[in-house]
């Protein structure tokens, strides 16, 4: 009896010390060979599903995997979002949208938002597990970043991509990736995710059935360089196949972009996940499969290690009728569970250096620092006209208006977390202004739909006032995927690429009513919108895309001159849809700022500022580029005024006498600096032969030799660039052997 007690009060305190220390009771002397963090991840995975039993091994292929009990496996929910900060799980600094970070042309700022996000990750899911919440959302494997190429405006989802150029989508991901990821030898923070794998950019209503067809050619230069440079640079952990086909062939079951490409060309380590329910579609769209049976079977064969929906518990009906096999279960199984393995979640509780990370970092000072960084660098000058803009704080009097000046979900964007604290343009404007200032809010015009009552009781403060800031646009209740936007008549996609009229309307009421006052244009959205009426009527035009919580102090703050705005357009505007080809159309062909012909409303890369900057003495250290050698190409730019500012120098390449199938111009480098008044600073390139390289079309890569033009400048070399405002770019001549 004594014995008994004694030996109970031994484990009683053992396990009082382990609680102390927040370490295991088997961190030295494990149960089973899978806990021995001695062990390396393969030896660990290997003894784990070794001790499955079949239907267990099923539920681990789930991405809501339930607990095996008998083994301790936890319970854990694999989907979690986090495409501009921690998403869909209560309090998270929420920054600029994705195609908004990306007009900052900014690879430094996007790590630290990676960093910033997976600290906030890290943190919720140690508070989470505190109290055993192990729901959706609340994980450590994110489903971003979309890497999408944003071929056509009239993508709902577009908004969640870096753009319409692959080599400032592959820089931005990279630098995201490796920020959510981080450093550390032994753990990943977070584990990120490369999607939607492949070729994928709508039509959403189409998604579940629609096969993109598309040149290797197209595939190779423009489709699967930022998949690739996630893959290979960045080592991102995870890959989500896409709704759709690529060429006859449903890309969670795709052979060749799964297997050759994916896992043997770029050396794939991570997981790969379906969409959510898009193995479902394999039997109901795609009509690849008589059923779910079929269904899963196929997907488990290529390689699709976890399926977000709910076919896989057909795989046990699948074995029996000898569809697939539990060696196939086995083999996918080895290529999931290391990420749980890395992410340290199978590793005593505070033994993971990222346990440490508390609740303090959630929305800290920091980081709400950084996200009004963002949405600063973000932030788009489309037009100034007689240096409207900066307006002076003692201004005698303001009329603010407009559907998006108070709303909150024009700061959101879709895939958002929540703050407290969100501020609207209203409120930024308003915070900006002296106390003496008179300012008046009306919001005058319904966002979506023509106003019900047609009385009007506020178009005579635009003539009143001074200046007029009229802020307008879309929100993700008419852009976005599917099933979200609410007020959208075409499942999230924009048939018209315009304001809604009735916003232009109200526009021209306010442009007669101010006559020679001066109406300023604030504009939300996460697309190309056409705007080229608004462009005429406005005095200055600005471009906030969904700026985030502090995206409205953000935009207050440029209008009355605290810093000069920098973005630069990460897509092109076309001034009309007839400027596009059909929606459905994948090639390439008169697409984006590298193939299409027309002149842009607002070209790629261009955006302006309040400081004037010069361009000069654009040089290169050889002419002749050899294989295996690398020449400097070198610009001086000047800030000839007396602002601090900051400039993208943008380097881009244009081959003389080039295939008419080939780009006629493509970005390949470029760099965010800051200028003092009056400062002058060289910025130098480093050019190689994989910056003159190219896929044939067979897919193969080779250097494209021959004469070309490099421009180096602020804006796309293209005229229309000169005539909306930007400085004049340098250029050389370089010529590849």
């Amino acid at each position: 009896m004594k014995i008994f007690k004694s030996q109970t009060v031994i484990k009683f305190l053992v396990v009082i010390l382990c609680l102390i220390f927040n370490t295991s009771i088997f961190s030295q002397n494990s149960k089973y060979e899978f806990e021995n963090t001695k062990l390396s991840i393969k030896q660990r995975v290997d003894d784990l599903v070794d001790r499955m039993t079949l239907e267990e091994k099923v539920g681990q292929l789930m991405f809501a995997s339930p607990a095996i009990e008998r083994l301790g496996v936890p319970a854990y929910n694999w989907w979690n979002e986090c495409l501009h900060g921690v998403a869909r799980n209560g309090k998270a600094t929420v920054f600029p949208q994705a195609i908004g970070m990306a007009a900052s042309f900014d690879t430094d700022l996007m790590y630290r938002i990676g960093t910033a996000i997976s600290d906030e990750a890290r943190a919720k899911f140690n508070e989470n597990r505190k109290v055993g919440y192990i729901d959706r959302y609340s994980g450590l494997t994110f489903w971003s970043p979309n890497v999408n190429l944003f071929r056509d405006p009239r993508w709902g989802r577009g908004q969640e991509t870096y753009g319409e150029d692959p080599h400032l989508i592959s820089q931005l991901g990279v630098a995201f990736v490796n920020g959510l990821q981080g450093d550390n030898p032994n753990h990943m923070k977070v584990a990120a995710m490369a999607k939607h794998y492949a070729v994928h950019s709508g039509p959403e209503k189409l998604r579940h059935e629609f096969d993109a067809i598309v040149t290797k050619k197209d595939l190779w230069n423009t489709y699967l360089p930022a998949f690739e440079a996630l893959v290979v640079d960045a080592k991102v952990e995870g890959v989500m196949g896409a709704y759709n086909q690529t060429n006859g062939v449903a890309c969670c079951a795709h052979p060749y972009l799964m297997t050759e490409v994916l896992r043997k060309k770029w050396g794939f380590k991570g997981y790969f996940v379906s969409d959510c329910w898009a193995i479902q579609d394999f039997y109901e769209g795609h009509k690849i499969a008589a059923n779910k049976t079929e269904a899963a079977a196929i997907a488990l064969n290529e390689g699709c290690n976890l399926n977000c929906g709910n076919t896989y518990p057909a795989l046990q009906e699948a074995i029996a009728a000898g569809l697939t096999s539990e060696a196939e279960i086995d083999a996918n199984l080895k290529q999931l569970l290391p990420t749980r393995f890395k992410l340290g979640l199978f590793d005593p509780v505070g033994s993971v250096p990222f346990d440490k990370i508390s609740k303090e970092v959630v929305r800290s000072q920091k980081h709400l620092d950084l996200t009004y960084e963002a949405a600063r660098k973000s932030i788009v000058m489309l037009k100034n006209k007689d240096n409207v803009l900066p307006l002076d704080p003692n201004i005698k009097s303001v009329f603010v208006t407009g559907p998006t000046a108070g709303d909150m979900q024009a700061l959101l964007a879709n895939y958002y977390g929540l703050s407290g604290d969100m501020r609207t343009l209203l409120e930024g404007i308003v915070e900006n202004v002296s106390e003496h200032t008179a300012i008046r809010y009306v919001q005058g015009s319904l966002l979506d739909r023509k106003n019900v009552n047609p009385m009007d009781w506020f178009s005579e403060e635009a003539e009143i006032a001074e200046v007029t800031i009229a802020c307008m646009g879309i929100t993700q209740l008419l852009e976005g995927e599917e099933g979200e936007a609410i007020a959208s008549t075409s499942a999230g996609d924009r048939t018209n690429i315009t304001l809604p009229p009735h916003q232009i309307e109200y526009l021209k009421l306010m442009r007669a009513k101010a006559k020679d006052k001066k109406l300023v244009v604030v504009i939300t959205g996460g697309s190309a919108i056409s705007i080229p009426e608004v462009y005429e009527l406005a005095d200055a035009v600005i471009y906030a895309w969904y700026p985030g919580e502090k995206g409205g102090q953000a935009v207050g703050d440029m209008i009355f001159g605290k810093y000069s705005p920098s973005g630069k357009l990460p897509v092109s505007f076309v001034k009309s849809i007839n400027d596009l080809p059909p929606y459905e159309d994948y090639n390439m062909k008169n697409r984006t700022y590298r193939f299409a012909k027309q002149e842009m409303l607002f070209p790629f890369g261009f955006g302006l500022s309040f400081a004037n900057f010069e361009y000069n003495n654009a040089r290169t250290s050889a002419k002749v580029l050899k294989n295996n050698k690398k020449i400097t190409v070198s610009i001086e730019v000047t800030n000839q005024s007396q602002i601090t500012a900051d400039e993208v120098v943008q380097l881009y390449i244009s081959k003389k006498n080039r295939p008419l199938d080939d780009p006629i111009i493509s970005l390949k480098s470029f760099e965010r600096i800051t200028l003092k008044p009056n400062e002058t600073k060289k910025i130098s390139f480093k050019l190689d032969a994989s910056h003159f390289s190219t896929y044939s079309d067979v897919g193969d890569l080779m250097v494209d030799k021959g004469e070309y033009n490099v421009y180096l400048g602020g804006c796309l070399p293209v005229e229309r660039s000169l005539t909306l405002g930007a400085a004049k770019w340098g250029e050389i001549t370089v010529t590849v052997k």
